[in-house]
Order: structure tokens, then sequence, then C-alpha cells
């Protein structure tokens, strides 16, 4: 019995280690958890238990322990029974985790939709996608490079697929419970979504990128000089941690802010702007905020990018998820179908166009996918790029919305191609070079 009692001992010990080294992060862990649960179930109408054996057992997220409740639509997660988080629903606005701001009693307000049918063929309008067939398409090397991205179901862990090729629906597959009308989570593909309703109002004639940040905070100091170009290129020159794997700046913006377009705001310049660049998910944010100040109430704001955007290209699947102080957090949580991430895909394949209307002008598609200097050709405004050939077999004029676990809406202008690939694993595990290499040689 002495040996059982000293293993025992030694294992509670281990465990208290373990429990000691993480407790900063359980508050993390829990908060994650509970807030993708609640959303998954929420938005994407998945079942909770099947969201937690499929989409939460990566290291230390596994240790979770998560209760939905499917008659209050709140999720609450624990690990080892320690620092409990809840998420809770709000109409039309997702999940959104409770804080110790959160009032169940206070009053909020929910975006206005209009969603019409549009009696056009995919992606343009609801009907189904035309039958096409395209002498410039080798289709058994399209068969091949398709099956790719599944060909290893384990590492790669690849969901949905869709490829547009001038316009029409070339190829799409779903896969593990995930449907052509689930949404899916687009992480930070969301960026793009926001930098795309600023290039709506710069169109519009309301707003321009060499304006300084309206920050009142800002006037008497050195971030003066910080403009919106600077925030959209992530050049600003504010510190910022994004690290996912601790607490960082990051982490605590996304899991314990009541007010998300804080965090950014509140930092120090570091350099001057265009000195540096930094990806920064709190930069994103805090252009959100940014972008609720142009309207004179916060009802307008909450509707424009439905009405100015979404739901004007028939992408009515969208959903942008709110912080508790009403902000949306266009750094990280924006849900729709993969066809209609593709929409957005094929209208800045369209120069932002659509059936006759344009949303955006030209010359904002040339901004967003030019490179940003010091990002070695990585980054352009809120959208990644290949102009530095970090992709070698694909063309450099690619650009793309990229989100957390490898969410992508690639688009390739030479080819006139929109590529979605949604997922739970990034880069090496999914090979978007050798995948998409040979997707643009299938299209001579």
């Amino acid at each position: 019995m002495k040996w059982f009692k000293r293993v025992l001992l030694l294992l509670l010990i281990i465990i208290a280690i373990v429990v000691y080294v993480n407790y900063p992060k359980l508050n993390i862990i829990s908060g994650y958890t509970s807030k993708y649960t609640a959303s998954s179930v929420l938005i994407a109408h998945r079942n909770a238990a099947d969201v937690i054996a499929k989409d939460l057992q990566a290291p230390l997220v596994e240790l979770a322990d998560t209760e939905y409740s499917v008659q209050q639509k709140t999720a609450v997660s624990k690990v080892f029974g320690l620092l409990p988080r809840k998420a809770v629903a709000r109409k039309g606005l997702g999940a959104v985790l409770v804080t110790k701001d959160y009032d169940e009693n206070t009053p909020y307000l929910s975006p206005n939709r209009i969603q019409k049918f549009d009696s056009l063929p995919y992606p343009y309008g609801h009907l189904p996608a035309k039958d096409s067939v395209f002498t410039t398409v080798d289709y058994n090397a399209l068969q091949k490079a398709v099956a790719l991205p599944f060909g290893n179901p384990k590492v790669q862990k690849t969901r949905t697929l869709l490829v547009l090729y001038k316009g029409h629906l070339l190829h799409e597959k779903y896969v593990d419970g995930i449907t052509v009308d689930t949404p899916v989570l687009g992480w930070s593909m969301t960026k793009s979504i926001l930098a795309t309703l600023y290039g709506v109002l710069e169109h519009q004639g309301k707003l321009e990128m060499d304006w300084p940040a309206p920050i009142t905070e800002w006037k008497n100091d050195e971030r003066k000089n910080i403009t919106l170009n600077h925030l959209l290129r992530m050049q600003s020159g504010l510190e910022w941690e994004e690290n996912y794997s601790k607490i960082s700046d990051v982490t605590k913006m996304l899991f314990l802010d009541t007010d998300m377009t804080l965090a950014q705001k509140e930092k120090k310049a570091i350099a001057k702007p265009k000195e540096i660049w930094n990806y920064s998910s709190g930069t994103t944010n805090l252009l959100s905020g940014i972008l609720r100040q142009q309207f004179r109430t916060h009802q307008e704001y909450l509707d424009f990018p439905y009405s100015a955007l979404l739901d004007k290209i028939g992408a009515h699947s969208f959903l942008l998820e709110a912080d508790l102080a009403g902000n949306y957090v266009a750094s990280s949580y924006g849900w729709a179908t993969t066809k209609d991430w593709a929409k957005v895909g094929q209208l800045y394949l369209n120069k932002g166009q659509w059936n006759g209307q344009q949303l955006f002008s030209p010359e904002w598609v040339d901004y967003v996918s030019s490179p940003t200097e010091n990002s070695d050709g990585l980054y352009g405004g809120q959208f990644w790029l290949n102009a530095g050939g970090d992709m070698p077999d694909v063309p450099k004029d690619t650009y793309y919305m990229d989100g957390f676990e490898g969410q992508f809406v690639y688009i390739i202008p030479s080819k006139d191609l929109v590529v979605v690939r949604t997922g739970l694993s990034s880069p090496p595990n999914f090979d978007a070079n050798t995948f998409l290499g040979a997707l643009v040689k299938a299209i001579n």
C-alpha cells in the first residue's frame, strides 16, 4: 500500500504543478470553449456534443468541460472545475462571453436585415449554379487538384472546398457533417470584411485613407500622426502582442474585454508609422470602433455591414458577432456559408461590381492587394498577399483572406479564380502551395 500512496501523492503533486503553472490560462481556455460552443450551436446550428468532440480537442483546450443549455442558449465551460466562463446568445449578434460588466436586463440593439431572393444562378443569385463546361479547363487535372486537400483527412482536416472560375461554380465539396448551409467561422477572414466596409465608405465619399485616426487620446502625443491607412495596413507603430499560446494582448482582448475596441487604442507607440509592420487583431477592432464613429446612431452602425455589403450581394448567411459594448468583433467573429464567403471573393474579382452596381471602387482592390512596407510582400490592407512569392507555385497576383486553423478565400485574378477552403488545420498540415499550384495548372 505504501507504493500506491506514493504514486498517488506523486500524481497529486504533478496535477497541482500543472494547475499552478496553467492557472492564469484557465480563464482563457474556458472562455474560448464556451464562446466557440455557444456560437457554433447558435449560428451554425450544430450539435454541442459534436462541436466539443470534433472542434475542441486541441492541447489545453481539450481540458475544458463544457455544458450547453438548449433552453437558455448558453454554454458554460470550466477546467478542473475552476474559473467557469459563460457565453450567452443575443439576437442578431451571435454569442458573447459574460464579463463582470454583463447585465442580462440591459437592452441591446440588433441589426436590421433586408434579405431578398435573387432569381439568378449562383453566385449572383440564389438559383442553382449553371452547369458550365470550359475548354480552358483540364478537368482530369482539376479532379486531381481538388482531391489534394482531402488526401490525408486526419492531418489536413479540410472541411469544405469551393472553386469559382469566371464567376461559375467549378467544384465544391463538404465533409465531416458540414453542409452547404452550414455557416463557418472565418476567424481573421473577418478582417477583410472590415476592410471592405472601409472601401464602401471611401467609394461613397465619406472618408479617406490619409485621414488621421479620430482618437481624442492620441491628439497630444506621437500617435497623432497615425492615419486610417496606417491602421488598415498594420503599420501604426503601436505596441501589440498577437500570441494565442499564452496570455497576451490578443487573448485578453478576445476573452476578457467588454469593449474590444479599447485594447489597441490604449497601447503606446514603439515606432513611427510605417517603420514597422506588426500584425494586430486589436488594430482591426479599433478600426471597428472608428467605423462606428462614422454613423449618427448605433443602429446605423449595426445595419451598415449588411445593408451596404453583405445582404446587397445576397450573402444572407453572414453574421458578424459583437462584443458586450455593441461593437463588431471584426478581428475574428464573422460567420458565413462557404458559398457566401466565395461571394465576397468574387466581388473582389469583379473589382467591386455586383449585378451592375459598384459597391466599392476598382482602385480599392489595388489598395488592399498592394504590399505594405516592411511586410516582405506578405500583407496588404487587411488581406494577405503572395506578392513575395511565399507560395512559389502560385501566381504572385494572388491575395487572400486568412483565418485561424486554415480558413481561406483565395482570389487569383490572372486565372479568374476564387477558391475557398475551410477546415481545422493550417499550413504546413494543409499544403496550400501544392494544392493551388496544381489547381492553377488545370486552368489553361
